[in-house]
């Protein structure tokens, strides 16, 4: 039986010679495959470590022990062990990394099988190796027939692949550019959002014209946001956002946990748009995520039609029942049949059966898409997240969802993945951002940033699978989704300098910048 476990890392001095042939010097990169031969393996007595391979900045080895044990019937049993060691000589406590990926003894034989192992594991301080205990019986592993020691050296090989750590040295803006938002407690989804908006660029840079002179900087959502933008696009290290925090009057868990990432988004955008209003940038907010749709009743048996235009910023997309982003879009615009005691009242007409939905009219430069992964469930009576597959794509076409044929077509490409791992009460929260429309994709966790691939950002968030491999945590699906019209990406991500910055707000961010000096130190290098 194969036992994964952890070890001891106290390790001896290696009389064992080794070979070490590591596939890339890139010490920030997400993966990794490196070999280790131990030779006199038949003298093996103490356990042995193979010459670090750097994956996310850390240092990774191959750890190989002898194992001997009793079996059941009292007979001795002996095995090798093999396990893969995260960071084994930090002594520093509060870090860890998520790593997956194969461990494998290579058979030298060229028609022999190699044998291999799948791992997964937070690592930690405490738990820095992980592997198996009872890698192969000592009798497989010497059997020639198997093709395993050649010469009394064995070969084996560690392919990694791991997340950004957390709690150890990560340089964010030296590895992708970009640097995080500090997790500062009862923030939930803010941090994944205030990001998604920044990488809006066309939105920051009318941001920073909002006049904001005078404004009470404890109570200004404006200056508060401008000054964490500020922050995100020059800022070394993790940015604060206890000021915004405050000045939008959700301090505690208590008021995320009370509204949804929605609501959140709808008055901190009203919030924007009416401090806009009178200013040069009026009419931002509107012009970048307003769109309209006409809800309409039918009556069947005369001709009576009831229509009413409204404008939206978002749209909820049902999750449960449907597999992908365009069946939740043809479901959203299915019509309800109004008959028997739910007839509709046509005045002159009397009771009419009627249909009754919703058409859209147009779609705005920037789709917010809500996915309904949180609902009341009835059987429970209580709030449940669906954590059903639900698939979406890089690019969409939404053509067939309007009234008419647009001039531009509706294709529009993905910007920004908000996810969410655990249940309703709680959990975590990451989001994936695409920063230029181009395929390059980042993850944003919190404090720390990290390139990351088309497919984590993409495929694996469909959810659907309770605990996968690839997921550090359980319960991983996307709950929103951030589309740039494709042909409005140049407009939308226009590159932002300091040069968009009104000379006053710097003045005012940097007389807030030397008084934090004065207080703690600087996080910023000279510019």
């Amino acid at each position: 039986m194969i036992e994964a476990s952890s070890v001891d890392n106290a390790t001896a001095p290696l009389p064992i010679n080794h070979d070490f042939t590591p596939q890339d010097e890139d010490m920030a990169r997400s993966e990794a495959t490196f070999r280790f031969i131990v030779q006199n393996v038949s003298e093996l007595k103490e356990q042995v470590l193979s010459p670090a391979c750097y994956v996310r900045c850390l240092p990774w080895k191959i750890l190989v022990l002898v194992r001997n044990t009793t079996r059941n019937d009292h007979q001795p049993h002996k095995a090798l062990g093999v396990f893969l060691q995260c960071n084994g000589e930090c002594s520093s406590p509060g870090w860890s990394c998520y790593g997956l990926g194969e461990l494998k003894l290579l058979s030298y034989k060229p028609e022999g099988t190699h044998l291999c192992r799948k791992i997964h594991h937070m690592y930690h301080c405490k738990e820095d190796d992980w592997g198996f205990a009872h890698f192969i019986a000592w009798d497989d592993l010497m059997n020639p027939d198997n093709g395993f020691v050649k010469n009394d050296s064995i070969t084996l090989e560690a392919h990694v692949i791991a997340e950004a750590p957390h709690g150890v040295s990560w340089d964010s803006k030296k590895h992708t550019g970009y640097v995080g938002l500090k997790n500062q407690g009862a923030t939930c989804y803010m941090n994944s959002l205030l990001q998604t908006l920044f990488f809006t660029n066309v939105l920051r840079k009318a941001v920073y014209k909002i006049p904001t002179v005078g404004d009470d900087s404890s109570r200004s959502v404006a200056f508060a946001l401008q000054r964490v933008f500020y922050d995100l696009q020059f800022s070394e290290k993790p940015v604060a956002t206890k000021k915004l925090t405050k000045s939008f009057g959700w301090e505690t868990l208590d008021s995320f946990m009370q509204h949804d990432v929605q609501e959140f988004l709808r008055v901190l955008l009203d919030k924007l748009e009416n401090k806009m209003k009178g200013t040069l940038v009026e009419g931002t907010v509107p012009k970048l995520f307003e769109g309209k749709m006409t809800s309409f009743i039918k009556c069947k048996n005369v001709n009576c039609t009831s229509t009413r235009v409204e404008t939206f910023y978002d749209i909820q997309l049902s999750v449960k029942g449907n597999n992908n982003i365009y069946e939740s879009f043809k479901d959203y615009i299915s019509t309800e049949l109004l008959d028997g005691d739910n007839k509709y009242d046509a005045g002159e007409h009397g009771l009419q059966e009627a249909e009754k939905g919703v058409r859209f009219d147009v779609f705005p430069p920037v789709l917010h898409l809500h996915l309904l992964r949180f609902q009341y469930d009835p059987q429970r009576d209580a709030s449940v997240k669906f954590n059903d597959r639900f698939e979406f794509y890089e690019e969409i076409n939404l053509d067939p969802y309007l009234q008419e044929v647009p001039s531009t077509p509706s294709h529009y490409t993905l910007h920004a993945v908000l996810v969410h791992s655990g249940d309703n009460h709680g959990g975590h929260y990451v989001v994936f951002i695409n920063p230029k429309g181009d395929g390059k994709w980042c993850k944003f966790d919190d404090d720390v940033v990290s390139r990351c691939t088309k497919q984590e950002a993409i495929e694996y968030n469909y959810g659907g699978k309770e605990d996968a491999p690839h997921m550090a945590r359980k319960a991983t699906s996307a709950y929103m989704l951030i589309y740039i019209q494709t042909t409005q990406l140049k407009y939308v991500l226009q590159d932002a300098s300091e040069s968009d910055i009104p000379p006053d707000l710097c003045d005012r961010i940097n007389e807030e910048m030397r008084y934090e000096m004065a207080v703690g130190g600087s996080k910023y290098k000279g510019r």
